[in-house]
């Protein structure tokens, strides 16, 4: 198994984790740092992909502002969607092969890793036909959305946890109908948040054959104490 490097962070803003993957990604372009997942959570925020259509926002910027939820056009593929508490985020640092059937491996890799991690929550989960993401039957539970520069990932994957969906009404979710969504919680699984993360880092560790080190690289410790992120644990902190 290929070592890679696992950062575990707490709720951050999303300028701040958008400025720390693009600094992981020169430093990853640089080979200095292997494969590296990050898992973090997010305060209230609507992102919208390249692809997406505006009119997949269902209210003004304006009632967003007055709500506290903060809206950002950026990189990664995909249409339209939500990031808040109770949600679990995870950024991809991670070498593909070239070509467009890497990007396709690495995308299916991903919905494994969480239909793996899922199965040890007490949920059964799968992918459907020519939709991107997970699925507990016909309700989306995990949503996926990747750029890919100089053949290396960002962005990742959003997997709902526990909590009220009330602001997925706001949108429609990757051009979904708001009431597609669901949780953990809602499909009767675990729901602890130290126990999701544990199951989604095994699920990357099992589907893309990589061993999580127990030790963080100096580069990367100070690079979060730069841009003021608190590394919660690395992969020694996981048991």
């Amino acid at each position: 198994m290929r070592p890679a490097i696992l950062l575990q962070l707490g709720s951050i803003d999303y300028l701040t984790a958008l400025e720390l993957q693009h600094e992981l990604h020169r430093l990853r372009h640089n080979r200095t740092i292997e494969d590296t997942l990050l898992l973090l959570e997010h305060p209230p925020v609507i992102t919208i992909g390249r692809r997406a259509n505006r009119k997949n926002l269902l209210v003004s910027e304006q009632e967003l502002v007055r709500r506290g939820i903060k809206v950002y056009q950026i990189e990664r593929g995909g249409d339209i969607t939500y990031h808040g508490p109770g949600q679990l985020i995870g950024y991809t640092i991670f070498h593909l092969g070239a070509g467009l059937l890497g990007v396709r491996r690495f995308v299916e890799g991903v919905e494994q890793a969480l239909i793996f991690a899922l199965k040890q929550l007490g949920v059964d989960a799968g992918v459907k036909p020519k939709q991107i993401g997970v699925w507990v039957q016909d309700k989306k539970i995990a949503s996926l959305g990747i750029a890919v520069k100089d053949h290396i990932t960002l962005h990742g994957f959003a997997l709902n946890v526990q909590g009220d969906l009330a602001n997925f009404q706001l949108i429609n979710p990757c051009g979904l109908n708001p009431s597609v969504m669901t949780t953990i919680e809602r499909a009767g699984g675990q729901t602890a948040m130290p126990l999701v993360r544990k199951a989604v880092i095994a699920g990357f560790e099992q589907v893309f054959g990589i061993k999580f080190q127990k030790n963080l690289p100096r580069s990367l410790t100070s690079l979060t104490k730069r841009l003021s992120v608190f590394c919660i644990s690395s992969a020694s902190d996981r048991e």
